[in-house]
């Protein structure tokens, strides 16, 4: 996909303030000095069994790049694509999770489309709205900043673990319930801080983002694996071999751009590439600011720090 769109002419736009060059997770157009559009979109298949739960996690992932950005999500567009002859009762469990996500985000749903497909997909395009000057982007950390992670990895290989029947119904639901959480809160709470640089680690994992995030910004990002958290379960489970296929294409595609100083365990390390279903913040600001968001937002903890750029963008230690 780089390679391709590397290959897409770039049409100037001075009100385009954000596109799709640095990889950042939505684009932002500005209507009036005062006021900007953040739009972005996403769907995927169905990772959990009940559809209700589907439809509400892809709302909340799909809600979370414009939360990654500081916005404020306020319109969306239904995408889905459903068997012709597919459960009705199912579809109808689809579309309520996502609208009662939806509501809960304060985000008016204003239609959408479908088309039949023996593969089920959903997901949303969404609108959201930004000072322009107050965007979060992801190239604009600096060396010196503290980084900030705001969930638990494993949603990947938490979820393969129930595919192939091995995983616990805890973990499962811990998963469920860190996929069905809003990065609204996160997103309210950094806003009181100068946050130099912002990302969700979704599907590319953490090392992915957080490569986009050193490529974009001109830095090096050291990320500390003993301060990385897991969701319960996912560290055994990486050890059984639920490992999902886009962790196996995050890994391919981004370990050239990583230096590790120490030996990692297999799992441990494999999880850095896990990819995320909407899944947390990364946020880059000062030590002192990057303290005061702990305490007002108990559930970040700090994954590492960003340093001057070295021959690699990604450090591991």
């Amino acid at each position: 996909m780089d390679r391709v769109l590397a290959a897409i002419p770039r049409v100037p736009n001075e009100n385009v303030l954000v596109g799709f060059d640095t990889a950042d997770d939505a684009g932002v157009y500005k209507l009036t000095p005062e006021l900007a559009l953040v739009q972005t979109v996403d769907f995927f298949t169905p990772i959990v069994d009940d559809p209700y739960t589907f439809g509400a996690i892809s709302a909340a992932n799909s809600l979370s790049d414009v939360y990654a950005m500081g916005g404020k999500p306020f319109s969306s567009l239904s995408m889905l694509a459903y068997p012709a002859d597919g459960d009705l009762d199912d579809l109808e469990g689809i579309l309520k999770g996502g609208a009662e996500k939806m509501r809960e985000a304060e985000c008016a749903i204003l239609g959408g489309h479908s088309i039949a497909d023996d593969e089920i997909k959903f997901g949303y395009a969404v609108t959201g709205s930004i000072h322009p000057k107050r965007i979060k982007v992801n190239s604009s950390a600096r060396s010196g900043d503290v980084l900030l992670f705001t969930k638990r990895l494993g949603t990947g290989v938490i979820t393969t673990a129930l595919k192939r029947g091995i995983a616990r119904d805890a973990d499962v639901q811990a998963a469920i319930d860190s996929m069905l959480t809003l990065n609204r809160r996160a997103c309210e709470a950094m806003l009181a801080f100068d946050v130099h640089g912002c990302t969700d680690v979704t599907g590319f994992g953490l090392i992915g983002h957080a490569r986009e995030m050193a490529a974009a910004s001109s830095v090096t990002i050291e990320i500390d694996s003993s301060q990385i958290q897991f969701l319960s379960g996912a560290l055994d489970y990486a050890r059984q071999g639920a490992m999902p296929g886009g962790l196996k294409n995050n890994r391919e595609f981004a370990s050239c751009a990583v230096e590790k100083a120490d030996e990692l365990t297999a799992e441990l390390e494999n999880l850095l590439y896990d990819p995320q279903t909407s899944g947390g913040l990364l946020i880059s600001l000062t030590e002192r600011d990057a303290a005061e968001l702990e305490q007002k937002l108990p559930e970040a903890y700090r994954v590492g720090r960003v340093v001057q750029k070295r021959d690699k963008p990604i450090r591991l230690l």
